[in-house]
């Protein structure tokens, strides 16, 4: 298993889908209990690889590379850096603890946690291809459970939602795909002089054609990848797509979008467009620092004026996501590793919250901030738990957002200035609208219509204590993630720069 320990832990999950499918639709608690082992065998694997993975190279390890479809020079290649590795990582951990959190799905339970696995195995694919046709098929396997996810076990709205997700990225892979086949027409194999889908010879601008030296055509081309990765981020104009998702998706779901499918367009910045298009990179930075900082403000002053909680998270993500583009946007050292740091703690910080609002929503079935108030009384644990997860999200001291955003602020500092300042008020806005719905729900007068509100309980504990104890570790030593991804990050700026 060691050789092919990407194999198994894209695919996996697809075999549990497999096995599900066979067993009675009666079987329940057989088919969650599937599930969770499915899920499970990705995350052992995972924490192997990351013990394992060498911290000191920036070359791509675990290849595997076979010939897939001959005729057009396409191949089944996968492989991880210190840029992957902690996207594997968090797909896996959070798959896991969210197959664990829709326990409770009682709704065509079989096609939901077959689905589930699926998307799994899609998002880990993304992370570990290095054949952009591979990386391309997985982005859109990706897409289509997560549409039948929100359709089918969503809220009222379910369907909107679902249909406008759909839309909105469907319209960015197209353009991808555009841009993927100009780079396979106009990038030749150093070895066979044929056309080629492999993203390292694609890394080498030795092997683009004239025509793809050309100023003009690499901007565009870096528009249409930019905009395909935006609509994911999402970055404002393209966010519209993410509140209603979120809205209307069951919370496990919700957390695999907020935690993992957001990351996948900074990701795809990094991994493709940066090293293929490094001149853009560097034309479009400011652009993209100014992006970042819009993305922080709106989002958090959406997230003020909202009544439902998980409006409130959705928005805030858009403005945390923010500080990653920030991040991006400086190409020095301190900027690019927080902002990577920032999509790892993002992830989880976002799942905590994510699961807090589902435990009480499970309850009180509402999410309206103004209709609840004395809830801390009621429910000391989770209080506890969720006060934990909405400091962690201001960023407190001690806990992994701070260690990503000081990084993201003195990498961008010395670069953008004016851009960083103005965003570090986005700080203060996320503090306000954090405590905010602390009060309202937790603190003040009791409402006496929730007297009778169980508080949380071990399943749920099960899912937030151990995203909690690594928000906590990261936050007092961040070392064991940043030591894993420095190198190969240091080295993407060298290309770039170079």
């Amino acid at each position: 298993m060691g050789e092919h320990i990407l194999s198994w832990m894209t695919f996996f999950p697809v075999i549990g889908a497999a096995v599900i499918a066979f067993i009675p639709s009666e079987r329940k608690e057989v088919i969650k209990t599937v599930a969770a082992a499915a899920a499970a065998v990705p995350l052992i694997l995972a924490v192997q690889l990351f013990i394992s993975f060498d911290r000191g190279s920036s070359a791509f390890q675990y290849v595997e590379h076979y010939t897939w479809i001959k005729a057009f020079n396409i191949e089944y290649f996968i492989g991880v850096d210190g840029l992957s590795v902690p996207m594997v990582l968090l797909t896996a951990f959070l798959s896991f603890l969210c197959i664990i959190a829709s326990w409770k799905i009682d709704k065509a339970v079989k096609g939901y946690f077959a689905l589930f696995l699926i998307l799994e195995a899609g998002m880990m694919g993304v992370f570990v291809s290095l054949d952009f046709f591979l990386f391309y098929v997985f982005w859109e396997v990706m897409l289509l459970p997560m549409y039948f996810l929100i359709g089918i076990w969503g809220g009222p709205r379910r369907e909107y939602a679902a249909i406008k997700f759909f839309l909105y990225t469907l319209a960015g892979s197209v353009l991808m795909l555009l841009a993927m086949i100009a780079f396979y027409l106009n990038v030749s194999d150093p070895v066979t002089g044929g056309h080629t889908f492999n993203m390292v010879h694609m890394f080498d601008q030795a092997n683009h054609s004239d025509w793809l030296q050309l100023t003009n055509i690499r901007h565009i081309l870096w528009i249409g990848l930019f905009i395909g990765f935006a609509i994911k981020v999402p970055i404002f104009p393209f966010h519209t797509w993410l509140p209603d998702a979120h809205v209307e998706a069951p919370t496990a779901v919700s957390v695999i979008l907020a935690g993992v499918l957001l990351k996948m367009g900074t990701y795809g910045i990094l991994r493709i467009s940066y090293p293929m298009l490094p001149d853009q990179a560097i034309w479009f930075s400011f652009t993209l620092a100014v992006l970042g900082c819009i993305n922080i403000l709106y989002g958090a002053y959406c997230a003020m004026a909202q009544t439902d909680m998980k409006k409130l998270v959705a928005y805030s993500s858009v403005s945390h996501m923010g500080y990653v583009l920030l991040g991006m946007s400086a190409m020095t050292s301190a900027g690019i590793n927080g902002a990577v740091f920032q999509m790892f703690n993002h992830g989880t910080i976002t799942a905590m919250m994510f699961l807090c609002v589902g435990v009480v929503y499970d309850r009180a079935h509402t999410r309206e901030i103004n209709g609840f108030g004395g809830l801390g009384l009621q429910m000391p644990l989770y209080f506890s738990v969720f006060s934990f997860a909405l400091f962690a999200a201001l960023g407190l001291p001690g806990l992994s957002g701070f260690v990503s955003e000081a990084m993201i602020f003195m990498g961008v500092f010395p670069v953008y200035r004016t851009v960083a300042i103005i965003s570090a008020l986005g700080i203060v806005i996320g503090a306000a609208y954090v405590l905010w719905m602390l009060q309202r729900v937790f603190l003040g007068p009791k409402n006496e219509k929730w007297d009778n509100l169980p508080d949380i309980n071990t399943r749920e504990m099960f899912t937030l204590v151990p995203i909690g104890i690594v928000v906590l570790l990261l936050g007092i030593y961040p070392m064991p993630v940043l030591d894993l991804m420095k190198v190969t990050l240091n080295n993407l700026i060298k290309v770039v720069a170079g």
